[in-house]
């Protein structure tokens, strides 16, 4: 689908208030990369956990509920695996411009120094364009962050614009979705689909997670038995090709957590992962989630449940939405990959 199409079938992180996501990103002449950055309002919390068993990150340790700083001014999400990590640099720049970090300065003049708070976390997309040394930089980065607005386009896109799925076999891409709980509470959830797993049920073609989509919600309905034979017999010859990926998910809302409810939420989105993809967390993907909450909401013991509940059905529906709305790409006249949609192999899919 367009990345410029309308908003999700199932919502969009920033249906939650206040958050806003950037995207850049290069295609051609060798590239398939890009950045995508979240910008939440000023004084939000954030979390992270970190399943995956290659994971590259950057300030990661910084939201640890024991450490100094309990907020973060962005999320920086990235291709280019560890090199990718120094786009960080430009959404920090961008951040400081803005007058956002944390106060670091002489205790008279605490704002004459700011240190902005950028976790970051990185997707192997290298060499996918046709130049492995094609990868974002600081600049790239600046250009996601100074592209943030309140609605999200999806699809290829972002950190999005290189990722793969299914051991290469399906494109992924940038998807987006939220749950709206009792009380004004909004869950919402982006994700990075890049992983060597897949996110379909083998046996009939269909989504994953579409048992689990909560009721009430749209189901995507499954695709023809032959157009599934016909992909079963080509992953079954990518079955032992080794694959270096990753999926990462910003998870926010709007209630109010503290760091260590926030870390346990971002612990709890990690379910909608193992729901939408098969297998998910491996030795070759550096799966990571982070959680953002505003504390716009105060919520009592009952709602944090449902909220952690929501992050893992947000997370789910936002990969889902991220394989229904890559689309195919050939690369090939680059020395790159050639990888077509789920909607590519499965036309006679519908919603």
């Amino acid at each position: 689908m367009d990345a410029s199409g309308p908003w999700a079938r199932w919502g969009s992180i920033t249906d939650v208030p206040g958050l806003r996501v950037g995207h850049a990103q290069r295609v051609g002449d060798g590239w398939l990369s890009g950045v995508t950055a979240v910008i939440p309002p000023p004084g939000t919390v954030g979390a992270v956990d970190v399943r995956g068993g290659g994971p590259g990150t950057h300030e990661t340790d910084a939201l640890d509920p024991t450490t100094l700083v309990p907020t973060v001014d962005a999320v920086t999400l990235t291709g280019g695996s560890a090199f990718g990590l120094a786009s960080a640099g430009g959404v920090q720049r961008w951040c400081l411009e803005q007058g956002l970090g944390f106060a670091a300065g002489p205790v008279h003049d605490p704002t004459s120094i700011r240190v902005p708070i950028v976790p970051a976390a990185a997707v192997f997309d290298l060499g996918r364009g046709g130049d492995v040394h094609a990868h974002p930089d600081a600049e790239l980065g600046y250009a996601a962050a100074s592209s943030a607005r309140d609605h999200t386009p999806r699809g290829v896109i972002g950190a999005g614009t290189g990722a793969m799925a299914a051991r290469g076999t399906l494109k992924g891409g940038i998807g987006t979705a939220s749950i709206t709980l009792p009380g004004g509470v909004m869950v919402g959830a982006l994700a990075v689909l890049n992983a060597m797993g897949s996110p379909l049920d083998h046996t009939t073609g269909a989504l994953l997670g579409t048992a689990f989509v909560p009721p009430g919600l749209p189901r995507p309905t499954p695709p023809s038995a032959a157009e599934n034979a016909v992909y079963l017999a080509e992953l079954t010859s990518a079955a032992e090709t080794a694959a270096t990926n990753t999926t990462l998910a910003v998870v926010a809302t709007n209630a109010a957590l503290d760091p260590a409810r926030a870390r346990r939420t971002a612990t709890a989105a990690h379910d909608g992962l193992a729901r939408s993809l098969a297998p998910a967390h491996t030795l070759l993907d550096g799966d990571t989630v982070f959680a953002l909450a505003t504390g716009q909401v105060e919520v009592d013991f009952g709602t944090l449940i449902a909220v952690q509940a929501a992050a893992a059905d947000a997370v789910m529906l936002a990969v889902m939405d991220a394989t229904l709305e890559a689309n195919g790409i050939d690369q090939t006249a680059f020395g790159g990959l050639s990888a077509p949609s789920y909607r590519d192999r499965f036309p006679s899919f519908t919603f």
